[in-house]
């Protein structure tokens, strides 16, 4: 075999093993023992795009502009790899030409049977989008958890609020129960369908239950409100509340009972809500000794949950309430 043929050898065994090199997804480098570019991999170039010609041979401090100049990498490349044969997904934050990264670098020292090999096999992982999708995972399930811890708490004063002295057990059970299925639907609403909520589309859902005659719910035309996410479960469960009462004690207990809903929107630099209720031709209305559990529920979400006011008026011809809530 003459000298060509071993050059021919040579730069075949060379092509293959850049070849196979190339091949593999993740940015490699291999270093010298002065921690210089000896040889790229193909992904390198198009990850973090940089060229060739200033890339080998140079020290992997010195790429990219100084990018890799970060104190983590070095302490991995100086101290680290000096003192083990290899280290697995050491990972680096990073603001380098192309945007922030989370990296994780692994080295290896390149393996000789007497084991004097100074050089080592760098390999980069660009974790950042999977580092993004675990802290959004871990975000969801912490609104979970407390979107869960609220719904509890919320069941359980209904259920300790709801009043059981002198009544029945189906009596209990069936407040209690409507409160309940006032809550999921809202919760529905806003949860568990895809898309927006229009205030129109949650009035006629939560008070269709109650509207037992064509014109015992009048639903007045008014601005197009999208609801925010968190106003949807809160704004529900005064209806239902308005609602039940209605039927009970109100304008829905009488044939000739009437209740108008009806809201509009500020002009003011911070627009608010105005969602009023108003009740007609029931039976006659006078202020309560106490406040119920309904009317302290209503008070408590449109203060505390929703953030606004409440005005709750016994008129001789009705109850007449309006909420006003910041816009979202």
């Amino acid at each position: 075999m003459n000298l060509v043929d071993i050059y021919r050898l040579m730069r075949n065994a060379h092509i293959q093993a850049q070849s196979i090199v190339d091949t593999i997804p993740e940015p490699l480098l291999v270093l010298d023992n002065h921690h210089c570019v000896e040889s790229v991999s193909r992904s390198f170039y198009d990850t973090f795009q940089v060229a060739q010609d200033e890339t080998l041979g140079r020290p992997i401090y010195d790429l990219g502009d100084g990018q890799w100049d970060i104190p983590d990498l070095r302490h991995l490349l100086e101290n680290v790899i000096t003192k083990s044969m290899a280290v697995i997904d050491y990972e680096v934050v990073h603001d380098p030409n192309i945007g922030r990264r989370t990296m994780l670098v692994s080295a290896h020292r390149l393996f000789q049977p007497d084991r004097s090999s100074q050089s080592m096999l760098v390999s980069i992982v660009d974790a950042t989008l999977s580092r993004q999708r675990e802290a959004e995972s871990d975000m969801l399930v912490g609104e979970l958890r407390h979107r869960i811890k609220n719904l509890l708490a919320m069941v359980q004063a209904m259920a300790r609020q709801t009043v059981a002295e002198g009544r029945s057990g189906v009596e209990y059970r069936d407040d209690f129960l409507g409160r309940f299925k006032a809550l999921v639907t809202a919760h529905d609403l806003a949860f568990g369908q895809p898309g927006e909520i229009g205030l129109r589309t949650l009035i006629e859902k939560t008070v269709a239950p109650y509207a037992a005659g064509e014109k015992k719910i009048i639903v007045e035309p008014g601005p197009a409100v999208t609801l925010a996410q968190v106003q949807i479960v809160p704004i529900g469960l005064i209806l239902h509340e308005l609602a039940t009462n209605a039927v009970k004690h109100g304008a829905l207990s009488a044939p000739e009972g009437q209740v108008r809903i009806l809201w509009d929107v500020s002009k003011d630099s911070a627009p608010k809500l105005g969602l009023r209720w108003q009740e007609r031709g029931g039976p006659p209305v006078t202020p309560p000794a106490t406040a119920g559990f309904g009317t302290r529920l209503i008070d408590f979400v449109a203060t505390r949950e929703l953030g606004g006011r409440v005005e709750l008026e016994y008129l001789p011809s009705g109850l007449s309430l309006e909420i006003v809530v910041p816009m979202p």
